[in-house]
Order: structure tokens, then sequence, then C-alpha cells
């Protein structure tokens, strides 16, 4: 029976449009995007064999071009479309970010700082630089490593400071391994960079550890204070 056959209260579109999207499952969701399904398989039922073959919805995104389109249903074109709206959701975060303050909405900054680190296979430092009133001032990438480490030179990190004359400022390494619980040298980097960023002035507000399923803040863990 095709998705057009079903009651209307069953039908993906149908329940995006009456109840809001965040109540249809994932492969509700791709079946939307799909709109059709392929001989045999409607369109969910499609969505759901794609999906369980790549893992999820985070490992269907994050396949390259040739092996995405190895699924039935899913040509260049979808592939396309599909990397177009996970930049648009990428933007839409950042958007938040510059627009909003990291005080009144740390979930921003975590939301997009996990966006940015969560699927790297390697190691890196992101760093948000804020103003007086903690409103983002620049954001980026400032060092990467390999698969299990990443040097950050703490003079680097104040000079940056400096030059974008943040106020404080919120740092966040990803671990590759999945496991967001910080290592010793975690807590020993976070410590240096506190009291060196303190001594010119600026505060360091929260170090973001971004594991698999997890996101680990130190300062919720009272390391900050």
């Amino acid at each position: 029976m095709s998705i057009k056959e079903w009651p209307s209260a069953d039908r993906p579109r149908e329940k995006l449009l009456k109840n809001g999207p965040d109540t249809l499952g994932d492969a509700e969701l791709l079946a939307i995007f799909l709109r059709t399904g392929v001989p045999g398989k409607s369109a969910i039922e499609l969505a759901r064999e794609i999906l369980l073959n790549a893992g999820g919805l985070r490992g269907l995104l994050n396949l390259p071009k040739n092996e995405m389109c190895r699924f039935g249903g899913v040509g260049e074109a979808k592939f396309v479309q599909l990397q177009a709206g996970l930049e648009l959701g990428r933007r839409y975060l950042r958007e938040r970010l510059d627009r909003g303050s990291v005080i009144s909405n740390p979930q921003a900054s975590r939301d997009y700082l996990t966006m940015c680190l969560r699927d790297k296979p390697y190691e890196a430092f992101y760093a948000l630089f804020l103003d007086s009133k903690h409103r983002v001032i620049h954001h980026q990438e400032l060092f990467r490593g390999t698969i299990d480490s990443a040097s950050v030179p703490v003079r680097e990190v104040v000079k940056e400071a400096l030059k974008h004359n943040a106020a404080a400022m919120v740092v966040a390494h990803n671990h590759p391994s999945g496991v967001a619980e910080p290592s010793a040298a975690d807590k020993s980097l976070t410590e240096t960079l506190f009291l060196a960023l303190g001594m010119v002035g600026v505060k360091l507000l929260d170090h973001f550890v971004v594991g698999d399923a997890e996101v680990i803040s130190f300062a919720e863990l009272g390391a900050l204070n």
C-alpha cells in the first residue's frame, strides 16, 4: 500500500503539518525528503532500510557520495539536497550563536560546537571569543591534531583572545574515540588556560569536551571557579 492510501493522520507530511517536525521519527522525516519509494517499497519502508544499512541518520549524513548513492532511491541529486540541508542546519545554529548571548542561551553554543566537532576524525580545538556582554565576536577552529591528541599552545590562545579584544571565551575540543570523559591532560589544559587568560583580563567561561553521545562541560563540573 502506498503512503497516499494511508489514513491522513498517519502520513508523514500531514503529521508534520499538524503536529510539528519533532513528532516524526527519523524514517518519517527521511521519507518526506525521499518523496517516493521504489517498486515494492513505500518511501517509509525505503527510508527504514536505508537508515538500518547506514547505521542511523547520523551515519547516513556522514557518508561520502559514492557510498550514499549505492542505496536505492538515493542518487546524486538527493545527495546534493541532503548536504545542502545539513549545511543549512549548521548555518542556522551558527546564526543563533552569532545573534545571541552565550550566557543567556548556553545551549546554542553547546549545539553549535557539537555540530562542528563531533564527527571530525581528528582532535580539534575550537574557540568562541566574546565581548563584555558575552556576545560572540568571532569563532573558529584554532588547532587540530591527530586521531587522539591536539597540541594547544596556550600562548597562541591568549594572543588570539587579545587580537579579537575578547573579554571572555568558551573553548571546546572533541574526542574522536567518542568518549567525552576529560583526560588528565584536558584538566591540566583547562586550568592553565583559565589562569593564563585571567592574567590578561579574559574570563574562560567554559571548556566543552565533545564525545559521540555526550558533551561534558567543565563549568558544570565546577572546575572553573
